[in-house]
């Protein structure tokens, strides 16, 4: 037998038990880590596709909370999993892409340690002023910023997090130039936003628009490219007067990196069944989500460049974290 179609017949023969296995898959339960605490939108939304994901797959899919540091170590737990399609991540851009963004020596890369097995959803914010800005459209709003440089305030969830690059990306695009004013959270910086202290902010759809609705503040714009189906009457960023802004989070299943394309396309195959479930929609919905079935390209090109914009960002703002 010649040397190469010797070295040929060994390649095959070893790749027999990872067709076998893919064939075979599942044949037991299947774990979706949550790289939060239990109660969340990232932990809300595993739960209502896990169910799904079992009836689909006809094997238990449990979810498992392993919160810390910001999701960062449930993330690097399946990152370094068998890549056997047994341990899945439900990952965000918003933990994934950020993460790496502020800190680029982090031992997690959201492109090269995962594989996806496709999206789920995708999560807008939206820009809300306080009642007393003298503006009601966004164009307004932008001429009244930049007639009044570091006058007006916004505030975020944090340094770092994704309510504030939102703002830092708008201010680069938009030309205007704010003071930002770093909350430990949502509830307290909408208190403020209420109140006065604060002229704006980048926040959730879920936690804004019920204050919107009562009149207590004022919505300009939805930060996907699309209109949100949570508030289709209200107009994008985009398309009111600041073209290609976009700063919205998405999630996604991945797998660690090397998990079977088969094991992947059973994935995806019963996430976008799952996604297609009228009630699955409903719930995500509630969370200001827009579902987003796709295939697993998809949610890997949207982590590359969530990645690279917000890479740029942090570096344009000289964004650091301690």
């Amino acid at each position: 037998m010649k040397p190469f179609t010797a070295l040929s017949s060994l390649l095959a023969l070893l790749a027999l038990p990872i067709a076998a296995h893919a064939a075979d898959y599942p044949d037991k339960p299947i774990k979706l880590v949550v790289p939060f605490a239990p109660g969340g939108n990232i932990d809300t939304t595993a739960r209502n596709v896990a169910t799904g994901l079992s009836e689909a797959l006809g094997k238990p899919v449990i979810v498992e909370n392993r919160a810390g540091a910001g999701g960062v170590i449930g993330s690097q737990y399946v990152a370094r999993a068998a890549p056997d399609g047994y341990t899945c991540l439900l990952g965000s851009t918003g933990v994934l892409a950020t993460s790496k963004a502020l800190n680029p020596k982090l031992e997690l890369d959201p492109v090269k340690d995962f594989v996806s097995a496709g999206p789920i959803s995708r999560v807008p914010f939206v820009l809300v002023v306080n009642n007393d800005l003298p503006v009601k459209t966004l164009g307004e709003f932008i001429a009244y910023a930049k007639s009044h440089p570091d006058k007006l305030t916004f505030g975020s969830d944090g340094t770092g997090t994704a309510s504030h690059l939102s703002a830092e990306l708008f201010e680069s695009m938009s030309g205007t130039k704010f003071v930002h004013v770093p909350y430990k959270g949502s509830s307290q910086a909408l208190t403020d936003l209420m109140g006065g202290q604060i002229n704006l902010r980048f926040d959730q759809l879920s936690t804004s628009m019920p204050l919107v609705k009562t009149g207590k503040i004022r919505a300009l714009g939805v930060t996907t490219k699309a209109r949100s189906s949570v508030a289709p009457d209200l107009p994008t960023v985009a398309e009111s007067g600041l073209p290609n802004f976009e700063a919205s989070t998405s999630t996604g299943i991945l797998c660690p990196a090397g998990t079977p394309a088969a094991v992947i396309e059973k994935l995806n195959g019963a996430l976008v069944k799952t996604l297609q479930g009228a009630d699955v929609k409903k719930n995500l919905l509630s969370l200001g989500a827009d579902v987003s079935p796709g295939t697993p390209q998809d949610f890997e090109n949207t982590l590359t460049d969530e990645l690279a914009k917000w890479t740029k960002v942090v570096k344009d703002a000289n964004i650091k974290v301690d």
